[in-house]
């Protein structure tokens, strides 16, 4: 990694994860950083992520080999036209907002072509800020790196090594295969979840009995409905257009379902789950994607006095931190009685282990 100082508008989650990763691999070199809140900013000098704090966008920027733009993503467009007079020869614009054809759009207007590279790392979490922002975040996750018309080889290859050295996968695709793309892997996700839950909602009764047996499978495959209404405003609005196209091919899918119901058609029935099932089995274990994974297994064990805290004191003796327990009210796909949340792949896989010595009957989620 060659950039020997780096300029980061917006510090957040991201932000500070990638800003994290870079001073771990190469702590020599210099980081700026922007936000409209200086307290985090001050927190991250503190913790020497940060070397100087930008009172806003101005002269500083001339000796900054690279500028991440890591606003919201409604943001970092208008950002372009600041930064655009303090660029010396030779640096890079990139940004990491979750959709490229807004900003690419703007780069062309702007006649920044020549020196912007687009990028997404694919990660994130339920919580926001610098506060959560983490060395391993982004590691094992694709970080997705979207070149303009102009760009060059050697430009390319910056962001390339920036991706391998903070732990990311980096993958070099076109802005607006990347939108397409997203728009089916997570942004319809995001959707059908929401609208699912929402479905839910409109359709149970005074006692509230389908929220009541909600739990197991069905909080599963919801679990990101519980994301931030306003960040996936942003998101559905600057990918409107391949969004209203996978979701009619999906809509499509479910009323050829719902003929297929109607019809009583088992066999086709059979192959939708069949060729889900197959599909699904064929993904990485190794990457992470978009969508944050859900760090957890469940415990069958008996409904005794002290059960729950004999288990947290074994995983705590460890130093292995739960995310969330609670109890299983629903177990009609086989989970166990206990739910157990971690934060990290690390602690999980530590808990599993431990449990195990233990003789504890342990469900995979």
């Amino acid at each position: 990694m060659s950039e020997a100082s780096i300029a980061f508008i917006g510090l957040g989650l991201i932000g500070g994860s990638i800003a994290r990763g870079i001073k771990r691999v190469n702590p020599d070199t210099k980081i700026m950083a922007y936000m409209r809140s200086k307290s985090r900013l001050l927190k991250a000098r503190e913790e020497g992520i940060v070397d100087v704090i930008l009172d806003g966008i101005g002269e500083e920027l001339n000796e900054c080999d690279l500028i991440f733009l890591c606003a919201p993503v409604e943001f970092n467009a208008d950002y372009l036209d600041k930064i655009k007079p303090f660029l010396k020869p030779g640096a890079i614009i990139a940004d990491v907002g979750s959709t490229k054809t807004d900003i690419h759009e703007a780069v062309i207007r702007l006649g920044l072509e020549h020196c912007f590279i687009g990028g997404h790392p694919m990660a994130g979490s339920e919580k926001t800020g610098f506060e959560n922002s983490s060395v391993h975040l982004l590691e094992n996750a694709y970080y997705i790196i979207t070149p303009t018309a102009l760009s060059t080889e050697d430009q390319i290859n910056r962001m390339v090594d920036i991706g391998n050295a903070i732990g990311s996968i980096p993958l070099v695709l076109d802005y607006k295969e990347h939108d397409f793309v997203v728009a089916a892997i997570s942004h319809l996700p995001h959707i059908v979840a929401s609208s699912l839950v929402n479905l839910v909602k409109d359709s149970d009764n005074s006692q509230e009995l389908m929220k009541r047996l909600s739990a197991g499978g069905f909080k599963d495959i919801t679990r990101i409905a519980s994301s931030s209404p306003e960040m996936w405003e942003q998101i559905c609005m600057t990918n409107s257009g391949n969004l209203s196209l996978i979701l009619k091919r999906y809509i499509d899918s479910l009323n050829d379902i719902v003929k297929v119901l109607e019809d009583k058609d088992n066999q086709y029935i059979h192959r939708l789950f069949e060729t889900s099932r197959d599909y699904r089995d064929s993904f990485s274990e190794k990457a992470r994607g978009l969508i944050e994974p859900d760090y957890t297994f469940t415990v069958n064990m008996a409904d005794e006095v002290g059960a729950i805290s004999t288990l947290a004191v074994i995983l705590a003796a460890k130093g292995i931190s739960i995310r969330n327990i609670g109890i299983n009210h629903n177990r009609e796909h086989g989970e166990g009685t206990l739910r157990i949340a971690f934060y990290d792949k690390e602690a999980m896989d530590n808990a599993w282990k431990q449990l195990e010595r233990y003789h504890y009957d342990l469900i995979p989620n």
